[in-house]
């Protein structure tokens, strides 16, 4: 896939309420195979909107009213609440196998087995192999694993990531952030990554896109954008992300 055939092409998307509220305006990006693209600002700045539209799963209300989509590979999508992402009356390996069986075309047989790799790849617990649980049986990280698990049974070439791991807590969030990053190299897919998280979005994407009331703001690789942002916007974001204490000077006091 070379630069002039992006994997993933979003030209001059919009997007609003039937009323006519515009809530995104003009949003265009391009996502090269493998490459990792974060879209970074407040809640309400449009980012899950925009991923939303991607995979065509915009909120009842909300419609494309503009701008064109384009993709060279098959779409999956982790959200943010991993419990509400599955059903609750069905047991995890089977909602897997489920997933496996219907995007893979393959017999249910085949389909378990296949299911039950890619838990062993992410890490899940054995016991599943032998006892099925349900959702609300395992952990929050154990469910976005299953998540995960659920999307690249969908054989991605492009994985849309809506803040996975706003739900569960820090140290939970660091081992999702590295499974996805361990995939991806594995696995070569393309990512966007949408995080209001700027620490999260520097350590999973090479190239970030800041949004602020449904337009994009400001563009460009990870570092040099975070380390001389052009616009107030970016910098302000900058400036607000907390920094650990001055622990040596603690231990003094």
């Amino acid at each position: 896939m070379n630069a002039m055939n992006p994997i993933l092409e979003v030209e001059n998307l919009s997007l609003a309420t039937r009323s006519n509220h515009k809530l995104v305006t003009d949003v265009s990006l391009k996502v090269e195979a493998g490459e990792s693209i974060g879209l970074v600002g407040e809640s309400g700045s449009g980012k899950s909107l925009t991923l939303r539209s991607i995979i065509g799963l915009l909120p009842s209300g909300i419609e494309q009213v503009g701008g064109n989509i384009r993709s060279n590979g098959r779409c999956a999508m982790i959200f943010q609440d991993p419990i509400r992402a599955l059903d609750p009356l069905c047991p995890v390996v089977r909602q897997l196998a489920e997933v496996v069986y219907y995007r893979q075309k393959v017999s249910r047989k085949v389909a378990r087995t296949i299911a039950l790799e890619l838990l062993e790849m992410l890490g899940l617990p054995d016991s599943l192999k032998h006892t099925d649980r349900y959702p609300r049986q395992l952990s929050g990280g154990q469910c976005q694993r299953i998540v995960i698990a659920m999307a690249l049974a969908c054989k991605p070439g492009i994985l849309l990531c809506d803040e996975p791991t706003t739900a569960l807590d820090v140290t939970v969030q660091r081992q999702i952030l590295d499974v996805i990053s361990r995939l991806q190299k594995e696995l070569g897919f393309a990512m966007v990554f949408v995080t209001h998280n700027l620490a999260v979005a520097s350590s999973m994407c090479s190239k970030l896109c800041v949004m602020k009331e449904g337009r994009i703001i400001e563009r460009g690789d990870t570092l040099p954008l975070l380390q001389n942002p052009q616009n107030p916007y970016t910098q302000l974001l900058i400036s607000s992300v907390l920094p650990l204490p001055d622990l040596e000077r603690s231990a003094d006091l």
